[in-house]
């Protein structure tokens, strides 16, 4: 038995590369981290926090196989106060719906995860600098819904088809282990028939042999002494023979023998024989048509007469249990070389009344073994027009030691073994499923990306500008934030209209800003402020009125 891993980046029970792809997951998530903030950018933690927290996310990500639950629900409070650790996050809760079987729990742990998140988020969204209470909550909720809801929810699917499929393979491969299991019944099953014939006529030849050579025996023990030793040796020899055979026989186990009207006789298989079957089926409702090509099989060995037998019978028996009624065609063709046997069936009259197919095929795979120990071959199938057909090609003279050699031990079969369920994917495998991961990861991020602009949208951060009043000495930067930067109109406006810069300016900039006495403005003209700095400091302001251009015709002007 192999040891069970106990290193905190598997699953319990399972074994394998788990720190190295640990490492592969960490430094992946935080690359992704890293695009993330600066896809984000705004407000959020100082650089050690934003550290410590991606450095908590990584760690939780890199033991998510191990401590599922655990390391959901701590991303998810982290979630809530770091939103670049969303994608992470979604990797988190994909693996812990995916390895969570039982339903309930599952759903359970979903929903409690969203909640870390949305309160971290609601909580602490003021201290970060992301908003207000409420934009936190929503901030909180939306990463969520989109990092770990539907993660969560694909990954359950995703669970729920691999265990699916490993149920159907061990399915399928009790299913082929159970009909390996019934051919080779079936199999030793026939063999331990064939065994039987052999017993019956060897021994029924042995026996005579023996009688023989015992009458020979006292007819000879006082005319001739010596040959009646030799009477003697030949009759021990034939009873340490039958002995002998039923000991290499008897591996096979009990043998089944054949009794009543299908005992082994010197006519099984003859064309007598054949017609008898046919008239039997008929009997029972069967319409046989028979034909036979060719002379009997009178001089023919025993084993073929009884394996055109046994194909003729079991071929009748399948018809009368599984297509009832339908037509039968029986022929027989016999040649120097060979037996062809040929049964086929059309469809019956009226369709079963339980659909079970065409059968186990057990006592096909019988007479398949039987049919292929003589050096022969049976084939069967459907036909076209719905029926079923069996042919079997026999030779007319088979091996003499083929049926004896045959009747030992079953040749050992060396079925594939079944995929193990945790054996390597192939490389293939791994690049389908890296493509699958990696754009998941992207509808994820474009899924929350979607979300943190709704949300930006409808909780509208405060106007970053410095309304301050601008004022001799102030930067030019907080001048530009003030007036909302220099006014291309403005500056137009006041050439050639503007006072005389003073001494020493480097630059200037125009605002129609509203000033304090903009309310003495007079309609019919417009008011700039001039900002001149001394390189970064703002040196004077002048404000002063240049007229307005009318646009209306002076024939208009009342």
């Amino acid at each position: 038995m192999a040891p069970v891993s106990r290193s905190p980046f598997t699953a319990p029970g399972n074994q394998g590369r788990g720190l190295w792809r640990a490492l592969a997951e960490v430094s992946g998530g935080g690359l992704l981290m890293l695009l993330t903030q600066q896809v984000l950018g705004g407000p959020g933690p100082s650089g050690e926090i934003q550290l410590l927290l991606g450095a908590v996310a990584l760690a939780l990500l890199a033991v998510r196989r191990r401590f599922p639950v655990t390391s959901l629900l701590g991303i998810s409070a982290v979630l809530g106060l770091l939103p670049a650790a969303g994608l992470p996050a979604a990797m988190t809760a994909y693996t812990t719906a995916k390895h969570l079987t039982v339903p309930r729990r599952r759903s359970a742990v979903l929903l409690a995860s969203t909640v870390p998140a949305t309160l971290v988020g609601a909580v602490f969204a003021p201290v970060l600098g992301l908003g207000s209470h409420p934009f936190g909550l929503a901030l909180g909720a939306v990463l969520a819904a989109t990092t770990l809801l539907v993660p969560g929810l694909l990954g359950s699917s995703g669970g729920q088809e691999d265990r699916l499929l490993r149920a159907l393979r061990e399915r399928a491969a009790a299913a082929e282990a159970a009909r390996r299991l019934a051919d080779s019944e079936s199999r030793i099953h026939e063999r331990s028939r064939i065994a039987a014939e052999m017993h019956d006529l060897i021994g029924h030849r042995l026996s005579v042999i023996s009688l023989h050579t015992g009458g020979l025996e006292m007819a000879l023990q006082k005319e001739s002494p010596e040959l009646r030793d030799v009477a003697a040796l030949t009759r021990r020899s034939v009873a340490e023979a039958m002995r002998e055979l039923r000991e290499v026989l008897g591996v096979l186990g009990p043998l089944g023998r054949d009794t009543g009207t299908d005992a082994l006789t010197d006519s099984t298989g003859t064309r007598s024989d054949v017609e008898a079957l046919a008239e039997e089926s008929r009997g029972g409702g069967i319409p046989v048509d028979l034909s036979w090509e060719g002379p009997d099989l009178n001089d023919r060995p025993a084993q073929v007469r009884r394996a055109v037998h046994r194909v003729v019978r079991e071929s009748l028996t399948n018809v009368h249990r599984y297509a009832a009624g339908a037509r039968v065609t029986v022929a027989v063709a016999h040649t120097d070389d060979r037996v062809e046997v040929l049964v086929r069936n059309g469809l019956p009259p009226v369709p079963p009344e339980a659909e079970t197919g065409l059968g186990s095929g057990r006592g096909l795979v019988g007479l398949r073994e039987r049919v292929a120990l003589l050096g022969g071959t049976l084939e069967a199938g459907p036909t076209p027009a719905g029926g079923f057909a069996v042919t079997a090609r026999i030779p007319a003279r088979p091996d003499p030691g083929a049926s004896l050699a045959a009747v030992g031990v079953p040749p050992r079969e060396s079925p594939s073994e079944p995929r193990s369920d945790h054996a390597p994917a192939g490389v293939r495998g791994r690049a389908v499923q890296a493509l699958r991961g990696f754009l998941g990861l992207i509808g994820v991020a474009v899924l929350m990306m979607c979300g943190l602009l709704l949300v930006g949208q409808a909780f509208p951060e405060p106007d970053p500008r410095n309304h301050e009043p601008p004022r001799i000495g102030m930067s030019r930067t907080m001048v530009e934030e003030a007036v909302y930067g220099d006014s291309t109109a403005a500056r137009a406006a006041a050439t050639g209209r503007e006072p005389a810069h003073p001494e020493s300016v480097t630059s200037c900039l125009y605002s129609t800003f509203p000033s304090e006495d903009s309310a003495a403005d007079r309609p019919d003209q417009l008011t700039i402020t001039r900002y001149c700095f001394r390189g970064d400091t703002l040196a004077t302001i002048d404000r002063f009125a240049v007229p307005m251009v009318s646009r209306t015709p002076p024939w208009e002007t009342p």
